[in-house]
C-alpha cells in the first residue's frame, strides 16, 4: 500500500497518518492542536475540509484530525483510520451536555462507557445489545493525568445519539440512570475499536447544561477547550 491513498474520505497517503491519533469534531480544533502541541506539523488530508496534521509530539509521531458531527461521521473515519491506515490507537476530544447538577461547565468528562439509542451496533448481528467501553488503560491514563494537572472530572457513561434535536421528553431518563453526559460519537468509536482490535477513549468538555440551560460559546468550544487537550497528550 505504499503511495496508495487507501480510502476515498481521507487524502493521506498510505504512512502518513500516525499509528496514535487525537481526533475532534470540529477540524479547527484539530488546526489548534497541531499548532499547540505538534512539532513540525504538516497537514496531510483535507478532503471534504476534514484536516488533519501529522508532526511529533516529545519525539513520537502523531496524527491529529477533526472527525465531524455524529456516529455516521466519526464511524467512517475511524473505520478507515483502524482498517485502512492501520492506527492502533484513537482518543476522542469534544464537547458534551451535563446531565447531572454535580457535573458544571468546563468539566472533563473521561467516558468509560458509551449508551446509545442508535442502530449503529446492529451491523454486527449481536444476539443481544452490545456494551461499548473504553480501553481501560487510557481511561486509567486519563485519570491519573486530571489529578496531576488538578482539573476537575468524572469518570463514567456518556450517551450518545443520532438526534441534536430533539422531541422525546424520555430522553430524561438517561439522567435517572446516572448517565454524566451527552455527546454524539463515542459508542460508534468504540464500537470500531473493539472490531478491528484496538484502542480508543473519549474525553469531553462539559460545554452546556442540559438540566439548567447554561452554555458557552461556539468560539470558546472551538479555542479555549484545552484542558481536555493537555489530557489527551499526556496520556499517548
Amino acid at each position: 500500500m505504499e503511495n496508495q491513498v487507501p480510502t476515498p474520505h481521507i487524502g493521506a497517503k498510505y504512512g502518513e497518518i500516525a499509528k496514535t491519533m487525537i481526533m475532534a469534531g470540529d477540524p479547527l480544533r484539530a488546526k489548534l492542536m497541531a499548532e499547540r502541541f505538534l512539532e513540525n506539523p504538516v497537514q496531510v488530508n483535507n478532503v471534504r475540509g476534514m484536516l488533519a496534521f501529522t508532526g511529533t509530539y516529545k519525539g513520537k509521531k502523531i496524527t491529529v484530525m477533526g472527525h465531524g458531527m455524529g456516529m455516521a461521521s466519526i464511524g467512517i473515519y475511524t473505520y478507515e483510520l483502524f482498517n485502512f491506515y492501520d492506527v492502533d490507537t484513537i482518543i476522542r476530544v469534544g464537547s458534551c451536555g451535563s446531565r447531572q447538577m454535580y457535573v458544571n461547565l468546563g468539566d472533563i468528562i473521561i467516558a468509560q462507557g458509551a449508551c446509545t439509542d442508535s442502530n449503529y451496533g446492529l451491523q454486527y448481528n449481536l444476539p443481544g445489545f452490545y456494551a461499548p467501553i473504553a480501553d481501560f488503560e487510557l481511561c486509567s491514563k486519563a485519570v491519573e493525568a486530571c489529578k496531576k494537572f488538578g482539573y476537575n472530572y468524572h469518570v463514567g457513561n456518556v450517551f450518545a445519539t443520532d438526534v441534536f434535536y430533539c422531541e422525546d421528553e424520555r430522553k430524561i431518563n438517561w439522567t435517572k440512570m446516572g448517565v454524566l453526559a451527552d455527546e454524539m460519537e463515542a459508542p460508534a468509536l468504540y464500537m470500531n475499536a473493539a472490531r478491528a482490535g484496538k484502542k480508543a477513549l473519549c474525553i469531553c468538555t462539559v460545554s452546556d447544561h442540559i438540566l439548567t440551560g447554561e452554555a458557552v460559546s461556539a468560539e470558546a468550544r472551538q479555542t479555549t477547550f484545552t484542558k481536555m487537550m493537555d489530557v489527551a497528550f499526556s496520556i499517548i
